[in-house]
């Protein structure tokens, strides 16, 4: 037994690293995402549309330096280490400034837009694909497994982030079960945008509606059947059939339609209106409602106002698995079990970090060709791009570990007092909860990280059960396109074609 359980060991480890899950979305953050962040990047249009900016292609240089006499020459991460340096590729971007009245595609020519920090062995590191006599070679330790960055010659990791599962509908009881009162929540994400949506029922004090809703940008809650209404779903019967057949469901959202006083879209999306923004005139505050409604609502399901029949089914489903939970005909989620949860690695952390710096880049040439247009020199995007910009945000947010949305400790010195201690720390898991409160439950240990975490390896004190580790055989799943899901389901004839 043992020793087929040995054997089972070094056949896993014969194909998989023990840094896999960072090597291997780092190398898609590089393939693809950087890309598609760039393509779904709004132009940059100046003087009305006299002049745009076109992107195109990126181009990933594997690690150089300049030195003080102008020459160029590879380096390597042990230079980087003695020499106090960044170990990072160099970015050129496809750019083209494009006339307004011109019709054919202008010329593009390569821009260095910046630099971009390198995981050591991935596929853009001198050290990938190298043998061990080649690793000593270049001063590296044969038995390093990469995974790290070398940020001004320091090592620093980037920390899997544990969360919530994005997109999926999560039912939670709030107090004792006598008190009736639960809530529905989705944390909706599109293109790095969070959008948390939250529907709550509770019995009224005197006069007032079951279940409410809040979403971003909207103050405090408002009553569903408003936003239903506002949705597209107008009349009593549709509102009413649309969340559930049964008849205890149907009479607690006829309570909530006849306590309010809105009965036709129109008047629904005012309501919402006057509520982003009060004060305003009647048509502005109808085009923001809507615009808040698409935007904001439920992103994942799409940003379009055709969406919005979507969306309404979405919501009268969320009620429904709600009003479940009260009449205890479903049980509320386990928040702890590990299929409610999802790992951020560093593909997915640096992806964040991207986006915020080329939105700031942007914004930066924006002011930059501006300034030019105004002193009457023809615009130039070579001059207009000031590399250090993107180049000091991924530097400075991986130095320092402060992260984009106000997250700290993300990135972390690479702990060095023993070879256990280092790949302890490339697998490690940290939750976002709060140190200072108990959340006894989510520092159990659960049934489902059977296999998954470990169960010995924790800190003593506020962290514990909070920062965890990877088991040493966990291997984490990459996430699928949904579409090409839906494409195989209905090849197979399980779903059929709409």
């Amino acid at each position: 037994m043992v020793k087929n359980a040995w054997e089972l060991v070094d056949a896993f480890f014969d194909e998989y690293n023990l840094v896999d899950h960072h090597i291997k979305s780092y190398n898609d953050f590089v393939d693809h995402r950087i890309q598609d962040i760039i393509d779904i990047t709004d132009p940059i249009v100046l003087e009305q549309g006299k002049y745009t900016i076109k992107t195109g292609k990126l181009e990933i240089r594997k690690p150089f330096i300049k030195e003080a006499d102008g020459s160029k020459s590879k380096v390597y991460p042990t230079e980087a280490r003695l020499r106090n340096l960044t170990y990072s590729a160099h970015m050129y971007l496809d750019m083209a400034l494009v006339k307004g009245d011109e019709e054919e595609e202008p010329e593009m020519e390569k821009v260095y837009i910046g630099e971009l920090p390198v995981m050591l062995k991935s596929n853009i590191c001198h050290l990938n694909g190298l043998d061990e006599a080649e690793l000593e070679d270049k001063g590296e330790d044969p038995q390093d497994p990469g995974g790290y960055f070398i940020v001004n010659g320091s090592e620093r990791v980037i920390v899997t982030m544990e969360e919530i599962a994005p997109n999926k509908i999560i039912l939670e009881r709030i107090g004792e079960k006598e008190d009736r009162r639960a809530r529905a929540i989705v944390t909706s994400i599109k293109s790095g945008f969070r959008a948390r949506i939250t529907l709550e029922y509770r019995k009224p004090r005197k006069k007032g509606v079951f279940l409410r809703i809040s979403f971003p940008y909207v103050p405090g809650e408002i009553p569903l059947v408003v936003l239903l209404r506002a949705l597209g779903l107008e009349t009593d019967k549709d509102l009413v059939t649309s969340v559930s057949e049964k008849d205890d469901v149907q009479f607690i959202l006829i309570d909530d339609i006849q306590t309010s006083e809105i009965t036709t879209q129109y008047d629904a999306i005012k309501y919402i209106g006057n509520r982003v923004a009060k004060g305003m005139t009647e048509e502005y505050r109808i085009k923001r409602a809507e615009d808040v409604i698409d935007r904001y609502l439920l992103p994942h399901i799409g940003v379009e106002p055709e969406k919005r029949a979507e969306k309404a089914t979405y919501l009268a489903e969320m009620t429904e698995m709600l009003l479940q939970v009260i009449f205890d005909k479903r049980e509320p989620h386990d928040k702890d079990h590990y299929a409610n949860k999802r790992l951020r690695v560093s593909g997915d952390l640096m992806e964040d970090l991207f986006r915020v710096a080329f939105t700031s880049l942007t914004r930066d040439m924006t002011y930059q060709l501006e300034r030019s247009l105004a002193r009457g020199k023809e615009p130039s995007v070579k001059q207009a791009v000031r590399s250090d910009v993107l180049t000091e945000n991924i530097k400075h947010a991986i130095a320092t570990g402060n992260w984009v949305g106000g997250r700290a400790g993300v990135s972390q010195l690479l702990d060095r007092t023993s070879y256990m201690g280092t790949l302890s720390h490339l697998k490690r898991v940290v939750s976002p909860l709060s140190r200072s409160q108990p959340h006894f439950e989510a520092r159990d240990l659960h049934p489902t990280q059977f296999g998954k975490i470990c169960p010995n390896e924790t800190p003593e004190g506020p962290n514990c059960g909070l920062v965890k580790n990877l088991a040493i055989l966990a291997k984490i799943s990459e996430g699928s396109d949904p579409e090409e899901l839906e494409a195989v389901i209905k090849k197979m004839g399980v779903l059929n074609p709409i």
